[in-house]
């Protein structure tokens, strides 16, 4: 018996960021962030240790580090997990992301004397517990109730911690959520009683290849699929998307929109195609129907925003449209495609919440219209977020451009006008991007705030009169306010006793100063060396996964053959030069 087959290693994993939850709730303010991403790292060295021994033989069982246990065994629930090839993507994603979010966030909560600082890092610990239970739960009871508990973190990292308007963007979150896990409680009841039933009855592998009438199976097919699409969000159950991101941190929205999220996508294949699949094929024409809107939707309305934190979330829209569509096109290399889309996406939406977070920092304004010019002053960010922006658009050379060949490609082999109709969105992907980088960091500021003296470039903002402050951007008392506020001046070590007093009362009281524009002037800092630390992991893995995608593909490939063997579906026909439709 080896160590991995011994050791209940998914329930370790799962339980240390919880324990790091605990231990920040009672350690000193100060080292909350410290022990958080002790915590998140110990995390994801664990993740790599399964992606270490994970077996990628084909003919393996489904499901791998397998623990089974009674919970309830009266109702048939069990505290089952377990991981294929594209559960272990979204977990190895979710540990990657949650140390770099909490680097990120190392400024966003000041020090408050009491419970605030540490609270707001102890959530995301609960939260990553939550992300790596979702995706490895092989009981559809436990995996409901992973799925409904990790509402409670998320609400409370937007509604205690977020910006302008977070109360109503929390409230708004939980009820699209509640409401779609409400219909898909009563499917998850409801297919227990067509099963076999027993103390067992809830396994997944004991629920798939039931015998169904085609009406039960659709209504049940459509009670997971809905709680599925309301958290993915497709159209038209994504508004609560727009609102929850711009209301969030930074850190927040990466885990909302880059993990959170994939679990729609994660159960529409666990779930919906593996245990329902002849009512997966009944509604695949009206979903990629609505993919579509998606596509065009979501990327039309990111053209038009204003509110950067609104035009990613917007875009998240319109890439989650690409994975449902390449999920219910049903093809080896379409579905296999979506779950590498749903890592690059992870990737790619990360560093443009952060980065954004990043210019909003220092400008204290979400406004595109606000900036211009900004890669004369902030070179290195710039860079970066254009790379990020071009990833995001699919670029060769970055790993999202695989990803959305793989689903065109597989689309394409089933459905070639659905495909043709969905290229459009890769037209307006470029759009998007390329204008959102124009607006903000090309051409002249707005006012022209933009100030070169001997080859140095400040920032020159008119309305230090207004604010009262001298035409050395000095308050009243004489201390000057570095440029980006006070996150900007800690990492500097220049803030004043003045700004981080005002900043520290207004956090204690729930105020998110980001919202409240604070007048700039002086030399903007690049990017410092904790957001470099932030930034150049996230282009790594576009590269990795751009120049190398087998080291991703050869997990999922065995875990998508699986699954559509269980679903009996079979590639098209290969035309010319296609072999077997494996992906490599």
């Amino acid at each position: 018996m080896t160590l991995t087959s011994s050791m209940p290693l998914l329930t370790i994993l799962g339980i240390i960021p919880l324990i790091g939850a605990l231990v920040v709730c009672v350690a000193p303010e100060r080292l909350a962030r410290v022990i958080s991403l002790a915590f998140s790292v110990v995390t994801l060295l664990g993740t790599l240790f399964l992606w270490a021994n994970f077996d990628t033989a084909p003919e393996r069982q489904q499901f791998q580090f397998e623990e089974v246990y009674p919970w309830i065994p009266q109702w048939g629930v069990s505290y089952a997990v377990g991981i294929d090839g594209m559960a272990l993507a979204m977990i190895v994603m979710a540990a990657i992301l949650v140390p770099i979010c909490l680097l990120a966030a190392w400024e966003d909560v000041p020090f408050s004397g009491g419970r605030r600082h540490r609270g707001y890092f102890a959530w995301m610990l609960v939260l990553e517990t939550m992300m790596i239970g979702v995706f490895a739960a092989t009981d559809v009871f436990l995996f409901y109730v992973f799925f409904e508990v990790m509402l409670v973190p998320v609400y409370f990292l937007i509604n205690n911690y977020g910006g302008e308007n977070r109360g109503p963007a929390a409230l708004k979150f939980l009820l699209f959520s509640l409401a779609g896990g409400l219909v898909m409680l009563a499917a998850v009841i409801a297919v227990f009683f067509q099963g076999a039933g027993g103390p067992q009855g809830f396994l997944v592998a004991n629920l798939t290849g039931l015998q169904m009438s085609p009406l039960t199976e659709n209504l049940l097919f459509l009670g997971f699929f809905i709680a599925f699409a309301v958290k993915a969000p497709m159209w038209p159950v994504h508004t609560w998307l727009p609102d929850a991101a711009a209301a969030s941190r930074p850190a927040t929205a990466v885990l909302l929109v880059g993990v959170l999220d994939k679990v729609g996508t994660y159960g529409m294949i666990r779930f919906c195609l593996q245990m329902f699949p002849n009512a997966s094929e009944w509604a695949t024409p009206a979903i990629l129907a609505l993919a579509l809107v998606s596509i065009v939707y979501g990327a039309v309305l990111a053209i038009g925003s204003t509110d950067m934190m609104r035009l990613i979330a917007y875009t998240s829209v319109s890439h989650f449209g690409f994975i449902v569509l390449g999920i219910f096109a049903v093809t080896s290399m379409s579905v296999s495609g979506s779950v590498l889309y749903m890592l690059n996406h992870g990737f790619s939406t990360a560093a443009l919440f952060l980065l954004a977070g990043m210019l909003i920092y220092r400008h204290d304004s979400k406004d595109v219209r606000d900036y211009g010019g900004w890669q004369r002053v902030t070179p290195l960010l710039a860079g970066s977020f254009l790379i990020a922006g071009l990833s995001g658009m699919a670029l060769p050379g970055l790993g999202a451009f695989v990803s959305e060949f793989l689903v065109m490609m597989g689309t394409f082999q089933r459905y070639p006008i659905v495909a043709a109709i969905s290229s459009v969105g890769i037209v307006l992907a470029a759009t998007y991007i390329l204008v959102l980088y124009m607006r903000v960091f090309t051409g002249p500021a707005p006012g022209g705030r933009l100030v070169e003296n001997d080859g140095v470039v400040s920032y020159d903002d008119p309305r230090f009169e207004a604010h009262g402050r001298d035409a050395q951007g000095h308050d009243a008392g004489g201390a000057q306010t570095p440029v980006g506020g006070a996150h900007a001046a800690r990492d500097t070590g220049t803030v004043s006793t003045d700004t981080m007093a005002r900043e520290e009362t207004s956090a204690s009281v729930g105020v998110d100063t980001l919202e409240r524009p604070r007048p700039l002037r002086g030399q903007v800092p690049d990017l410092i060396g904790r957001e470099k630390l932030v930034v150049i992991p996230l282009i790594a893995l576009f590269l990795v996964l751009g120049f190398y995608p087998r080291v991703a593909l050869d997990v999922i490939n065995p875990a998508v053959t699986q699954t559509l063997h269980l679903v009996g579906v079979t590639d098209p026909a290969p035309t010319a030069g296609a072999q077997n439709g494996s992906v490599k």
